[in-house]
């Protein structure tokens, strides 16, 4: 299985080829790119031309791209955030196109994946923002899909998408073959990692992991926190052989010292692999 991360590690640094170069020599070989434009800003046709121009000359491979949350760097205006289950038109609308926009980097550099979120954290339970996300998801599947790329919807900590909501959504709508990037962190903080994985079991193409302490949502590295890595790669062998294990931790460290560490995981998690599939 290919070493994969998310540049989420390092979100706060702007990403360019040097990055990428430090990520290569880490050893990964599979990368998710965070859409958070202060990192990585998909409008910006000359940054998304050296990216291309990279990803074009090295054996590292794009496995996927996160959907911006935020249409901007990070801040309290309500105007900055991105829902597809937005029950506004307008706003939900604005949502899309923000989306689309980071979907057209497919065009320069193919990608698999494209992992969104299905409303925001703490966001309430209401059938009707299903509804909405229905029709949002409807239309970027097929932008989407006009670019080689898959919709992922991740499990995240509001009452729109726990694995057991998102079950609830898959019945709800007729999007049956909407496939899922399985969080780990976030199914630890909801009930456990493995109800989750039961629960959504045949429907993972990719996954977050990291860890935490049990209490709120730290992104940790996998094997700093209380999560039994034993039992969740069992259970993801069984269920979804083929997704990599994409490390999705969270560092204020400098991108090589963190890199370091994130290797360090992935070797961990190799071995864990290796020794309870033995």
């Amino acid at each position: 299985m290919p070493r994969a991360v998310s540049t989420y590690l390092f979100r706060q640094t702007a990403l360019g080829v040097h990055l990428l170069d430090q990520i290569a020599r880490a050893g990964f070989e599979l990368v998710e790119i965070d859409c958070a434009r202060s990192h990585f800003d998909y409008t910006d046709a000359r940054r998304v031309r050296e990216i291309a121009e990279w990803f074009a000359d090295s054996t590292v491979r794009l496995h996927s791209l996160h959907a911006p949350t935020h249409r901007d760097v990070e801040g309290p205006s309500p105007h900055n955030v991105i829902s597809l289950a937005f029950l506004d038109r307008q706003r939900r609308q604005d949502s899309m196109d923000e989306i689309k926009r980071a979907l057209e980097v497919a065009e320069r550099v193919p990608f698999r994946f494209l992992v969104v979120h299905l409303g925001v954290p703490g966001e309430e339970f209401d059938r009707r923002k299903f509804d909405a996300a229905l029709t949002s998801l409807e239309h970027l599947q097929l932008f989407a899909s006009q670019r080689g790329v898959e919709i992922l919807l991740e499990n995240i900590l509001n009452e729109l998408s726990t694995a057991a909501r998102l079950i609830e959504f898959y019945e709800h709508s007729h999007l049956h073959q909407l496939r899922v990037c399985f969080d780990a962190g976030h199914a630890q903080l909801d009930g456990g990692v493995e109800p989750a994985l039961e629960l959504l079991r045949g429907r993972i193409a990719s996954t977050h992991l990291h860890d935490n302490s049990g209490a709120k949502d730290e992104h940790l590295f996998p094997g700093d926190g209380v999560i039994a890595w034993d039992q969740v790669l069992g259970l993801l062998r069984q269920h979804a052989p083929a997704a990599p294990l994409v490390i999705e931790a969270r560092s204020g460290e400098p991108p090589r010292a963190a890199l370091e560490k994130a290797a360090a995981a992935a070797q961990r998690l190799e071995r864990i692999s290796a020794e309870t599939s033995s």
